[in-house]
């Protein structure tokens, strides 16, 4: 690592170094969007893999049918990029068919893997989301990277499984394993909660539909997020596991109350027991203490921050 004016330039290539190749699996989801804008400002040169079929392929954006054993061999042998981020998944717990998640969550990741054995490509460094999921109903509002998993629903183990499975790797490739807790922010889907308070609260619609409103999720921003993401892929860590998240976790009950703070507006809440689900996890904070040592330079969003820029968009 270079230090130019006290500044860490290892991430940054020089005129004389070939641009840094970054390939982004999912690029076109939410998580996706936001690292891709970060990477191309740390003058990485970034190939984007999306699962549509409607263009076709060029020099940064590349279809990928991560379920497909060829497509990851061939995309691999043809980037052969300097860093991998894997953020291809199903990731809506209420998603209709148990089996995507394992066929998408597990056996793409592992396709993922075998096509840069089988075409002989080792990158810097691979960075693998997981998620917070895994750990299940904790009894804890500090979450470390050494507690049981104990995964409730079919996203959650397939997650648990798939890290299980990239384990076996870690002694092949430059693994790095990220479990994001809840994170939220402008873009994503209003069938997750958070954007679906602030589209009722941003229309001042008269009454919203909810399950739990008590449950307690440690929310970050997607921003930071994607910044985490971005530290460290540039770090030297890897062959281990890393919580991304803030350690604050806030019920429903307080976003709909600092939603209403920040709009002045009334929103009536109908519980809806067809949104209880009896495999929800009622507590989940994470502790970063593993992620705050790593990369320190990386802070957090207050949440009332990302709930105002929410509400802004």
């Amino acid at each position: 690592m270079t230090l130019v004016n006290g500044e860490s330039m290892s991430s940054s290539p020089s005129h004389a170094e070939q641009p840094i190749r970054t390939l982004v699996t999912g690029a076109n989801g939410f998580t996706g969007r936001y690292l891709v804008e970060k990477l191309l400002g740390r003058g990485h040169t970034v190939i984007e893999t999306t699962a549509g079929h409607s263009e076709p392929d060029t020099p940064t954006r590349v279809r990928l049918d991560i379920t497909s054993p060829e497509a990851c061999r061939r995309v691999i042998e043809s980037t052969r990029p300097d860093y991998i981020v894997h953020l291809a998944a199903i990731s809506f717990v209420g998603h209709k068919d148990p089996l995507d998640f394992y066929r998408v969550n597990v056996i793409g990741t592992l396709n993922l893997l075998e096509a840069c054995d089988a075409v002989g490509h080792t990158p810097r460094k691979l960075l693998i989301a997981s998620s917070a999921n895994v750990y299940g109903n904790v009894t804890s509002d500090a979450i470390d990277e050494s507690f049981p998993l104990t995964p409730v629903n079919h996203y959650a183990a397939s997650k648990a499984a798939m890290e299980a499975m990239v384990r076996t790797w870690f002694d092949r490739l430059p693994i790095l394993i990220v479990r994001p807790f809840n994170y939220t922010g402008r873009g994503q889907a209003t069938n997750f909660l958070v954007p679906k308070i602030v589209e009722h609260f941003a229309r001042r619609a008269p009454s919203i539909e909810l399950g739990n409103i008590d449950v307690a999720r440690d929310f970050s921003d997607v921003r930071y997020v994607a910044s985490a993401y971005e530290a460290l892929l540039d770090s030297d860590v890897a062959g281990e596991t890393v919580n991304v998240c803030t350690g604050t976790p806030y019920t429903l009950r307080n976003i709909l109350a600092t939603a209403s703070e920040l709009t002045g507006h009334e929103l009536e809440v109908r519980i809806n027991p067809a949104f209880v689900r009896q495999t929800d996890v009622k507590m989940l904070a994470g502790s970063p203490a593993r992620l705050r040592s790593l990369v320190p330079g990386v802070e957090s969003i207050p949440f009332i921050e990302t709930l105002r820029w929410m509400l802004a968009a």
